[in-house]
């Protein structure tokens, strides 16, 4: 990450210490300790009028005093402490997309994955139900048109990725995070136990 030289001493080669370079590192400042401590969130526009997106990842800890940004372990043998999780969120039109990817999971195995309504905590249960779209969907809202699933099956070296493309957009302040689960999701949003999970503040 640099920052453009703008102030004195740019014609001797030394970087500039000029009032906008010192207000440019300042601002860059939180974003740049984020990329070294390994977590971090980022946002940015799209091309497309009112298109926006938001980038979250961290390196799983074990639940007790996690750092902001970290994501939380509940199970090291499925994703063990140091695995990496990044969630990107693409907003259009009233339309989004959600993908997720891992890094350093059990190799072979078929996670299940879901966006959940609340932050992330040392209890697996902190994060509360999966965000839907529409709470009375029909006989059965647990589906992948009315939730956000990201299933994954980790490839041999510990990696997986997912993508949801839903036609809809998250209501501000409802969806905080993605839960892995300890197998592929089943009837009815079953995907057993919480494995880890990140908390992310998807926007609307």
């Amino acid at each position: 990450m640099r920052v453009r030289n703008t102030g004195s001493g740019a014609g001797r080669g030394r970087p500039g210490r000029g009032p906008a370079a010192r207000a440019a590192v300042r601002l860059l400042a939180p974003a740049m300790a984020a990329v070294l401590a390994g977590t971090g969130v980022a946002h940015g526009l799209g091309r497309a009028e009112g298109a926006h997106w938001l980038r979250a990842w961290g390196y799983a800890v074990p639940p007790g005093d996690p750092a902001p940004g970290d994501a939380v372990t509940y199970d090291e043998e499925l994703v063990p402490a140091g695995a990496r999780i990044q969630v990107i969120q693409r907003v259009s039109g009233g339309t989004m997309t959600v993908e997720l990817e891992v890094r350093g999971v059990q190799p072979g195995h078929a996670f299940g994955a879901h966006v959940h309504e609340l932050p992330c905590g040392d209890d697996p249960a902190d994060s509360g139900p999966h965000y839907r779209n529409d709470p009375a969907d029909g006989p059965e809202p647990a589906n992948p048109r009315n939730e956000v699933w990201l299933d994954f099956t980790a490839d041999s070296a510990g990696r997986g990725t997912a993508l949801s493309r839903q036609q809809w957009v998250f209501r501000p302040g409802e969806a905080n995070s993605v839960v892995i689960h300890e197998h592929a999701t089943g009837h009815g949003g079953d995907a057993g136990g919480r494995v880890a999970c990140l908390t992310v503040g998807f926007t609307d």
